[in-house]
Parts: structure tokens; C-alpha cells; sequence
């Protein structure tokens, strides 16, 4: 089956809340599934980027222009919280278990701006 971006999109802001509930890999894995594509069950979002290539995505070249579906994984920060985060694009917002204000999840995130990776599936 291939990957319905449309359904996974549909899913992800249908199920996201007005702040975070602790579990971003969660809601977007479960948002990619609910579009027909299996991933793996990792513990950390951190950790999810191979399985996103297990599943067919590719990493984005840096700079690229964004499109919808596209999922980032970010890394920790210091002080932060050590699972990193996992969220996905839909054209104009970003969702994970929440509507996110930007790709970073929250203030800790916007002022370090740890590492991360966008992966896309075409």
C-alpha cells in the first residue's frame, strides 16, 4: 500500500491537542500509519529516523523548501528532554500531539535549536 500524505495529514491535526502531552513519536507515527505506512515502535522521536528509511522516506537536503507531510526529527538539547522530538508538516503548521508554533516544540527548542533532520516519502 502506498503512503496516503493526505490521510496522515487528516489524522495528525485531527488528533493533535492545544499543548504538548509528552508524546510526539507516538502521534506522528500513529499519523504516517493511519496513511498506510508502517514504522517501527521506537521509544525516543530521537531515534526515528531510520525507520522513516526503513519506510521509504529520504532525508532533505538542508535548505530545501518544505512540503506537506514532511516529518522532522530533532534532537535534544541540554537540559532538555533526552527523547528529542518528532513532528510533521502540513503545508503551513507544524503537528505532533500538539499544534506547534514552529518546527521547534517549545521555548527550550527555539533558543538552542539542536540538530534535526527533515525525511519526506514522494
Amino acid at each position: 500500500m502506498s503512503w496516503n500524505r493526505d490521510a496522515a495529514i487528516s489524522h495528525i491535526r485531527t488528533h493533535a491537542g492545544s499543548h504538548s502531552l509528552h508524546r510526539c513519536a507516538r502521534y506522528t507515527r500513529q499519523a504516517i500509519e493511519a496513511g498506510g505506512v508502517h514504522l517501527d515502535n521506537i521509544p525516543d522521536a530521537k531515534d526515528y529516523g531510520a525507520s522513516l528509511e526503513r519506510a521509504g522516506f529520504r532525508e532533505v537536503p538542508a535548505g530545501s523548501t518544505l512540503v506537506a507531510g514532511d516529518v522532522a526529527i530533532i534532537q535534544p538539547y541540554q537540559d532538555g528532554n533526552p527523547s528529542g522530538h518528532m513532528t510533521m508538516y502540513d503545508g503551513t503548521t507544524w503537528f505532533s500531539d500538539f499544534r506547534q508554533t514552529s518546527m521547534y516544540p517549545g521555548p527550550g527548542y527555539r533558543n538552542t535549536r539542536p540538530a534535526y533532520k527533515i525525511y519526506r516519502k514522494n
